[in-house]
């Protein structure tokens, strides 16, 4: 536990928190509605500082980023809790963990948190792993910004990058203040419809869609990844919406298109058939995105990089799996078109 920086005191002993768009206001010894950013006597605390729940090495790829160091390993941590509350959600046995419990028990019984990983240890261990990379994710990294930040000034020193995945609902505060360290971000734009944000996800589009446009003009490296569900969110229109939104930004702004498995509150729904992925492909490629890519049901031909121009299939993948990288100095190696991307340490 440690204190946070993103709140400001307010009148008779309550907080406001300016960690993420929801902006919650929270009286003494209450939670925000992630679960874990508590205040305690008048001061906003982080209650899961230095605690992940989950810790492991993954390939780069699994974020997903596809443009971003192919092939590379990245410390990927997370811990519990969420600003949002999907009824999908993949991992909301500790996103929602902390919703569950009352405030007495989180006070009482920090263990449940995780195991001990301090910055500086985080960054020793991926010095001495050589692991070019730390992936904040798992859930949303924006509830728990501080520790992240800590982390990413360490890793930044050190030549380590510094990746998020994140739902988008940051704040523009947080943003700034981990913008001269962040190298690279996956945002879930979850649909394109106000009405699913507000039902299913317990939060806004706006935002999400604000975020998205600030860091590409920041000049971060940006992926989206779009999760489709039958009949929730895979109707044309909305994939169209998408993808326009997306190509106005960028025609080099990646798309990661995504199969739904059931899971939490919407297990009565079928997994995202192939065909919906690959129309949602078409859909993406048709309004002039350069790279549409899906996910979660592995094929070479969808999940490959093609070269804009002469079709090469330049960096070859099957699921999380690179299988070959013929990129040559960030150019396809056929007709030398300029690939966008990070592509060297």
């Amino acid at each position: 536990m440690k204190k946070a920086i993103l709140y400001k005191k307010l009148a008779n002993g309550r907080v406001g928190c300016l960690a993420c768009s929801h902006q919650c206001l929270i009286a003494d010894g209450k939670t925000g509605i992630c679960g874990v950013r508590q205040n305690i006597d008048g001061e906003l605390y982080v209650l899961v500082y230095g605690k992940p729940i989950s810790v492991n090495i993954d390939p780069i790829e699994k974020k997903p980023l596809f443009h971003f160091l192919p092939g590379q390993k990245a410390f990927s941590l997370g811990t519990v809790g969420c600003n949002f509350s999907c009824d999908f959600c993949q991992n909301w046995e500790i996103s929602q963990f902390p919703k569950s419990q009352d405030t007495e028990y989180r006070m009482q019984n920090t263990d449940f948190y995780g195991e001990d990983w301090p910055p500086l240890k985080i960054v020793d261990y991926c010095q001495d792993n050589k692991i070019p990379i730390i992936a904040y994710t798992y859930n949303e990294p924006t509830i728990w910004t501080e520790y992240a930040y800590d982390i990413m000034k360490l890793a930044k020193e050190e030549g380590i990058k510094n990746v998020w995945v994140s739902n988008g609902f940051m704040s523009e505060k947080t943003l700034s203040l981990i913008s001269p360290y962040l190298d690279a971000i996956n945002i879930d734009l979850k649909s394109f419809s106000p009405d699913f944000y507000k039902k299913i996800c317990h939060g806004l589009l706006e935002p999400v869609k604000e975020n998205i446009k600030r860091i590409w003009q920041k000049k971060i490296w940006i992926e989206v990844t779009s999760l489709i569900i039958p009949g929730i969110n895979n109707s044309d229109k909305e994939l169209q919406q998408i993808a326009e939104f997306l190509k106005d930004i960028s025609i080099d702004l990646p798309w990661h298109i995504s199969a739904f498995y059931p899971s939490y509150k919407m297990t009565d729904i079928i997994p995202t058939p192939k065909e919906d992925l690959i129309r949602a492909y078409k859909i993406g490629k048709n309004a002039g995105l350069n790279y549409v890519y899906t996910g979660n049901i592995p094929d070479i031909d969808y999940e490959s990089t093609f070269c804009p121009k002469c079709h090469t299939n330049i960096i070859e993948r099957r699921g999380i799996e690179m299988m070959k990288n013929d990129l040559k100095n960030g150019e396809c190696p056929k007709c030398g078109y300029k690939i966008q991307g990070k592509w060297e340490i």
